[in-house]
Formats: structure tokens, C-alpha cells, sequence
């Protein structure tokens, strides 16, 4: 994923460090600081975080269920718990 800060340069609009983006309910949707770091989250309509991933390589994912109950997660570190939607039966 390109850095925002670049996207910005590119597009010509200003912008200071750190870049902090929120939803409309005010959660945190990227973080990117000067030093290169960027982070972003997914957000499901309750505002929990379902996916992040960094600069540094790392993610992980999470699927709720209606009540926001965690079903399944899983990072790029390889751990898993839970059983993904596409194999229940």
C-alpha cells in the first residue's frame, strides 16, 4: 500500500504529520507519522475494528456475529482461532 503522504504530495494537498483520519463517529480509520509508519483500520457498523494492518507487514482479521461476538480471527503471524464463515456447513 502506498503511504498517504505520498498520495498527498502527488495530489498537491497539504498536510502536517501525523496524518490522523477518523470515521464519522470519531474512531480512528489511519494513522501515518513521519517516520514512515502507517497504520489502518477496518470498522464494522458498530465501530469495532475488523481488520488492521501497519507498515511493518503485520494484520489481522476478525469476523463478528450479529450480537459482535468474535467468530473467527486470524494475523499474518499465522494464528487462528475460531472457524471461518466459508467452511461452516
Amino acid at each position: 500500500m502506498k503511504k498517504l503522504s505520498e498520495i498527498y504530495k502527488a495530489l498537491g494537498i497539504a498536510f502536517t504529520f501525523p496524518i490522523i483520519i477518523k470515521d464519522a463517529n470519531g474512531k480512528l480509520t489511519y494513522y501515518g507519522d513521519s517516520e514512515g509508519f502507517w497504520a489502518r483500520w477496518e470498522l464494522d457498523a458498530n465501530g469495532i475494528a475488523t481488520y488492521y494492518e501497519n507498515s511493518n507487514g503485520y494484520w489481522r482479521r476478525s469476523k463478528l456475529d450479529a450480537e459482535g461476538n468474535e467468530t473467527y480471527y486470524e494475523d499474518s503471524e499465522g494464528y487462528k482461532r475460531g472457524t471461518p464463515k466459508s467452511t461452516n456447513q
